[in-house]
């Protein structure tokens, strides 16, 4: 399932968004989540679609090549929208906070996972 989503999401972003660079990363291993519940990602976006428009606007964009995930599996979603001439002056990924969500020692909050609640 994991791959099924990576390889959604870059398809869409590549068809909408054309990008220069695309990186998807699976964050779901840093999250309490359910072993095969691949529901957090960051992805790196560069493209020229980008241009002239404010970081709101860029995220929009991403969230509407990505709606049907959004709605779906993916609970949470990083996302970093680059110009070309900003990633050529930055080449970085930022990295995720720890999840404030809760923690994998959490006993409550496995038992709400097991249970299947949100």
């Amino acid at each position: 399932a994991d791959i099924l989503t990576d390889r959604a999401i870059r398809t869409k972003l590549s068809a909408a968004l054309s990008p220069d660079h695309l990186e998807v990363h699976n964050e779901s291993h840093m999250h309490a989540v359910p072993p095969g519940a691949e529901s957090h990602f960051r992805v790196l976006v560069v493209s020229r679609r980008f241009a002239g428009l404010p970081p709101l606007q860029r995220h929009r964009l991403v969230h509407q090549a990505l709606s049907e995930e959004l709605a779906g599996r993916v609970h949470a979603l990083a996302i970093q929208a680059k110009t070309p001439e900003q990633w050529t002056s930055n080449p970085t990924l930022d990295r995720s906070p720890a999840c404030r969500g809760g923690s994998r020692g959490d006993g409550a909050l496995r038992d709400k996972l097991q249970a299947g609640g949100d």
